[in-house]
């Protein structure tokens, strides 16, 4: 029944990669099993045999689940099963896809569904970074027109050597967690996160992750080999280009576009030219030609102001803007905008523009990641959202994009390891993108530097980002790199790599490569040109806010921290809730308690110092816990015949008995204190059965000189055995 076909791949460390196909979903165009350790990973490839109509794009689509049984795991929620995809998941989903989508045939329109399921996991073994290997194993045992294979791989540094696909546990110590993307001529996909490292470093990286790489496209090739199904692809109809309407097309609009392009005009009035031109040919088309061939001169139309465009950047050095491929688009950075929040910060770098906020928060606002591969807490998150005004358009918003998802992730990997390990909130940031010509995930982490400094959350130092383009010549070998990209720089290039940093490194990044052959010169070229861009910016936004705040807005809530015993907690919060609900209402606070181990740890978050110092003292009156030999300050609650109680601290009281008041004897307690007097006690012993607390205030005198401590003699038992029959009759 089944012809299975199994390879193994060897890591130098000893871990296996296995790949196998045949055994599972064979009606699937392609699938493989991907396994390392107790991993395991099925992928599935199927592909319409006949072309979408009406489109001339890739309707491909990608999708990647963790099952929760594959961890033996119940999913959250009422349904208990798995529903919408989580931010990890999508996060998965757009690394392969940004990989594979370059490397099909421009005019292959067939609708592709690539799915991809974690089946068991390992918890020595993420996940993440075998999805782009099992897609292409799918593609590459499959008949489906693929330049393939490419593979994916996380690098991480540790102690100062490169990892390839680190454990969970490990890459929490690494200062770098990449993971690349590329076939086995060159690198395709860059995305991830950094600690302030050098561009040399970034690159040793990428080419260190490339040696893996190839070893897995070759384990992939070798199984193809072995499947029937793998070979001949299906062929790709070839469209052939009208040569009479492109020619005619050229000759009337290429130097109009060129002159359009050259003359530096902003994003919508550019269009617009655009436009008319293409109006114009069209207008002078009969409506028979119009109807049949149409679709043919906007098309070629389109094709030829992409060459138009290209060609002035590598002849001319001239971009649409009419910037130099070096200059960075006038910078505008305000900071304190919005007077209720705890922090803003608007970033406007030509047409794009960003507006971010920062909210404060205890620990009841962590951000709840609860996945099969990644469970635990995020004190710090940030939210990106792209509101279709941002670019001109009236378009229906159905909840939060793929994209902006992504692009909150990079934003959020660009700046979190830069807030200081002390920083005592839970930090929100929200990026509203206001205005969009390029890049405006960079603008995001812009915006979000000078608010988190405006906020008063510690960083360790500002970061900005900036966004490279590429425009190359395969033929005569020119290219061009550009700093801060324009969309239509983004659309019309070959590149698209994002880099952040401080002035000392780079923090995250992300790079999309569009073309095949992307050197490691050219790789090179873009970070170091990326790094005086970047600086540039950063130059802005300290001209601006150099610093965090050094404390937050009187309106945002100050934080305090407490630890106590862990016996204490449930004092803290009374039955039911009953003590810290009152507390809080009473001194208008926020108080979270969490269980540390041996120890509670006490969040009170407020904006009335007066409550917060309230709360303070109640909390520190209900965990008080005196020791033998501590002095204290205490005052006279009540008096009685025997001696005085006092209170040692709110709520905590003892007796001070009439021996231990002073070293002379006293035969009562008449005119030695009032109510309320003050009185300096030392804490000689604690019964422990009762707990009652025994004081002096004679202990804290010097002993008078020749003071003789008057002898007690103990009562024969006979004595104390008539004294108590006596009160036994008594009673």
């Amino acid at each position: 029944m089944m012809n299975v076909k199994e390879k193994t791949l060897t890591l130098p460390d000893g871990r296996e990669i296995k790949i196998e196909t045949g055994k599972l979903a064979r009606q699937a165009h392609g699938s493989v099993m991907v396994s390392m350790g107790k991993m395991r990973m099925l992928a599935t490839v199927v592909s319409n045999h006949s072309p979408k109509e009406g489109i001339d794009f890739l309707p491909l689509t990608v999708d990647y689940r963790e099952k929760f049984a594959a961890d033996g795991r119940f999913p959250g929620g009422f349904f208990k099963r798995e529903a919408r995809p989580s931010t990890n998941e999508i996060l998965t989903m757009r690394l392969v896809d940004r990989v594979l989508r370059p490397l099909f045939p421009k005019n292959y329109h067939h609708e592709t569904q690539i799915m991809i399921q974690l089946m068991s996991h390992d918890p020595e073994v993420m996940p993440d970074a075998f999805a782009g290997l099992a897609a292409s194993a799918c593609l590459a045992v499959s008949d489906i027109p693929f330049s393939g294979p490419i593979s994916e791989v996380r690098v991480g540094r540790l102690n100062g050597e490169f990892v390839i696909n680190p454990s969970l546990e490990d890459l929490e110590n690494c200062d770098i967690d990449l993971m690349v993307g590329a076939s086995k001529e060159s690198v395709v996909m860059v995305e991830g996160e950094m600690k302030e490292v050098s561009e040399d470093e970034m690159i040793e990286a990428i080419a260190f992750a490339h040696e893996a790489i190839k070893a897995q496209c070759d384990l992939q090739l070798a199984l193809a080999e072995e499947v029937e199904s793998a070979y001949p692809k299906r062929e790709v109809a070839v469209v052939e280009i009208n040569e009479e309407i492109y020619n005619k097309v050229k000759e009337e609009a290429y130097q109009k576009l060129y002159d359009i392009a050259k003359k530096g005009t902003a994003k919508h009035e550019r269009s617009a030219a655009f436009a008319l031109i293409l109006d114009e040919i069209l207008e002078g088309l009969s409506e028979e030609e119009k109807e049949e061939n149409g679709g043919l001169y906007k098309s070629y139309f389109y094709k030829i102001q992409k060459d138009a465009v290209r060609n002035l950047v590598l002849d001319e050095g001239i971009r649409l803007d009419g910037r130099s491929t070096t200059d960075i688009r006038p910078i505008a950075c305000e900071v304190d905008l919005l007077p209720s929040t705890h922090g803003s910060g608007l970033f406007t770098r030509g047409e794009t523009q960003a507006l971010s906020t920062v909210t404060l928060g205890t620990s009841l606002d962590d951000n709840i990641v609860d996945d099969v591969s990644l469970v635990g807490k995020e004190k710090f998150y940030l939210h990106y959202n792209f509101p279709p005004f941002s670019t001109g358009e009236a378009r229906p918003i159905r909840g939060t994009s793929r994209r902006e998802i992504g692009h909150g992730n990079l934003a959020q990997r660009a700046l979190k390891d830069m807030i200081t390990d002390d920083c005592k909130y839970t930090v929100r940031v929200v990026s509203e993108v206001l205005e969009s010509n390029g890049s405006s995930s960079m603008a995001t982490v812009c915006s979000g530097t000078m608010a988190l400094m405006d906020a008063g959350v510690p960083m360790k130092a500002p970061v900005s980002g900036i966004a490279m383009g590429l425009i190359t010549d395969p033929d005569t070998g020119k290219y061009a790199v550009l700093s801060d990209i324009l969309g239509d720089e983004d659309f019309l290039g070959d590149m698209d790599f994002k880099v952040t940093g401080t002035d000392k490194g780079i923090t995250a990044c992300q790079m999309d490569i569009k073309i095949q052959g992307l050197t490691y010169e050219i790789l090179s070229n873009a970070l170091n040109q990326s790094k005086e861009g970047r600086l540039h910016i950063l130059g802005k936004l300290t001209d601006t806010i150099d610093a965090s705040r050094d404390n937050v807005k009187d309106h945002a809530p100050q934080m305090e921290n407490m630890t106590i015993k862990k016996d204490f907690i449930g004092a803290v919060i009374g039955p039911g809730g009953k003590v810290i609900q009152e507390l809080q209402a009473k001194t208008d606070t926020t108080i979270t308690i969490t269980e540390d181990g041996d120890f509670g740890k006490i969040e009170i978050l407020g904006t009335n110092p007066e409550g917060m110092k309230a709360a303070i003292a109640k909390i520190e009156a209900i965990t008080f816990e005196p020791n033998v030999g501590d002095i204290f300050d205490a005052k006279v609650v009540s008096i009685q015949d025997y001696g005085a109680f006092v209170e040692i601290a709110p709520g905590t009281q003892g007796l001070l008995h009439i021996s231990e008041i002073t070293w002379e004897r006293l035969k009562s307690m008449e005119g030695v204190y009032n109510e309320g007097d003050d009185v300096r006690v030392k804490l000689l012993a604690i019964d422990a059965k009762t707990k009652k607390l025994k004081l002096s205030a004679k202990a804290l005198l010097e002993k008078p000189e020749g003071y003789v401590e008057r002898e007690r003699k103990p009562r024969p038992q006979g004595d104390r055995n008539k004294r108590n029959d006596r009160r036994n009759d008594k009673k």
